[in-house]
């Protein structure tokens, strides 16, 4: 119990912490607010959950003003990937990178116009700040998967040269570390799918499912995503057989 108060706290003190643990929050409040809502729409609980959520969502916006640099830190140290053994893993990072890059202002004109600090139309920032959110989810999603056929082949080759070169212990602590990659990867794709369904219920009205969600399951999509953020975020397991 105490390790388990001391990991949130912990998680509390950083940034990215912080914001995982709003997002669980916004999210999971917008799912039970959602629910009570629907069951009566009434319910004084439901409407005041769905408040705190948006006004969780737009502290969530605002805190994302100051991204900028450190996504563009980031996308500098990784530059062109030269890291990365795989090609089609090195170019889906970097077309990544520059969508997170471009979504950062996006977001904040928009932000910019719906507090009337500049004089335009929000809509078209939001719809186009999701557009790019929609293709770095895309790309993350595809580059698991790839990840994931990599992965499959080192074990492959873990336990081929396990039983040829190396002792079974060792063989077994490589294998082993492989396949918490590759369960990472995995939820990865799932938090991914997830945030998908919502970027896509957020474009424009007739583009696919766009608009069709009710709150409660915008909420759940939201809270299955953040939830496997905060387990990978407290496990990290990560290994690689050379």
């Amino acid at each position: 119990m105490q390790n388990s108060v001391e990991s949130f706290i912990n998680a509390l003190e950083s940034y990215r912490g912080r914001d995982k643990v709003i997002r669980t929050l916004c999210y999971g409040s917008q799912l039970v607010g959602g629910v009570l809502a629907g069951k009566n729409s009434r319910s004084s609980l439901g409407k005041s959950l769905l408040l705190f959520s948006a006004q969780l969502s737009h502290c969530r916006t605002t805190l994302r003003l100051f991204d900028d640099l450190s996504m563009l830190a980031y996308s500098s140290s990784y530059g062109l990937g030269a890291s990365e053994e795989d090609a089609l893993v090195r170019w889906m990072s970097i077309v990544n990178n520059v969508a997170d890059q471009l979504y950062y202002p996006c977001e904040h004109i928009a932000w910019a116009a719906d507090a009337e600090l500049i004089k335009t139309k929000s809509d078209k920032w939001w719809v186009l700040s999701t557009g790019l959110w929609g293709i770095s989810l895309i790309l993350n999603i595809l580059r698991s998967i790839r990840s994931v056929l990599i992965l499959k082949r080192k074990v492959q080759t873990c336990q081929r040269s396990g039983s040829a070169q190396r002792s079974r212990e060792e063989a077994f602590s490589q294998e082993a570390a492989l396949r918490r990659q590759i369960r990472g990867e995995v939820f990865g794709i799932l938090s991914g799918l997830a945030d998908l369904c919502n970027a896509i219920h957020w474009m424009p009205p007739g583009f696919l499912w766009a608009g069709r969600f009710p709150p409660w399951l915008v909420g759940l999509m939201g809270t299955t995503s953040s939830l496997i953020g905060l387990l990978q975020m407290s496990s990290g397991d990560q290994g690689a057989c050379s």
